[in-house]
């Protein structure tokens, strides 16, 4: 009987089970990364219903992150600052902008602005911000710098192997207490050694396991 197939044809098992693996590998690293934090939600960076600028009122003025968010320090919840807190400045700073028309409506109707959330956490997971802001971690850390944003952004990926990082490792993002909302700050010295020192006094032992942050 004649031979209907050549012969190389005996040899696709083995391409096949050389190359179906592979192929796997770059489906799943492919939908590994794609749908991943640091590809779907770095960068994001909603529209705003009035365009506030960060790079104004905290890298040129000098506006302390603690004025419009007043809770970081006491509550688990960055609060969102209500209109009033605008106006204290606003009702003689360009207080005929048109840009700051939806701000004028708002404490006329007395209506809270609809501000759209950013840094969008899963309800599965917990994060306090009075914790990490008594620890030491500067607000950058996680915002990345805000100081330097017309439009605010998603600087980090917020996951759960970022947060790891840190927790694991949190020296290197520690800095005195009076200068955690400094975005300009830069460590001096041997941080190496402040660190440890700040770990010990203010006793500091980042949870690892799950329930450290899924309640």
């Amino acid at each position: 009987m004649p031979q209907i197939f050549p012969k190389w044809t005996l040899r696709l098992p083995l391409y096949a089970a050389v190359a179906l693996p592979v192929v796997g590998a770059v489906v799943v690293g492919g939908i590994w990364y794609f749908f991943s934090p640091e590809y779907t939600d770095v960068g994001y960076r909603p529209a705003q219903p009035v365009p506030y600028s960060h790079a104004l009122h905290v890298g040129e003025l000098g506006l302390d992150c603690r004025y419009c968010h007043a809770s970081v320090e006491e509550s688990a919840v960055s609060n969102v600052p209500p209109t009033q807190v605008c106006m204290n400045c606003h009702h003689v700073a360009a207080r005929d902008s048109e840009l700051l028309e939806p701000i004028r409506k708002s404490i006329e109707q007395d209506r809270p602005m609809r501000w759209v959330r950013i840094h969008n956490l899963p309800d599965y997971a917990f994060f306090d911000h009075s914790v990490h802001v008594g620890a030491g971690v500067g607000c950058g850390t996680c915002h990345g710098p805000v100081h330097e944003m017309e439009v605010v952004y998603q600087a980090e990926s917020l996951s759960m192997s970022w947060c790891l990082d840190c927790h694991r490792d949190p020296g290197p993002h520690l800095r005195p207490l009076e200068a955690v909302t400094d975005m300009e700050w830069i460590p001096t010295g041997d941080h190496a050694a402040f660190a440890e020192l700040a770990i010990t006094e203010r006793s500091l032992a980042p949870p690892e396991d799950c329930t450290g942050c899924h309640r």
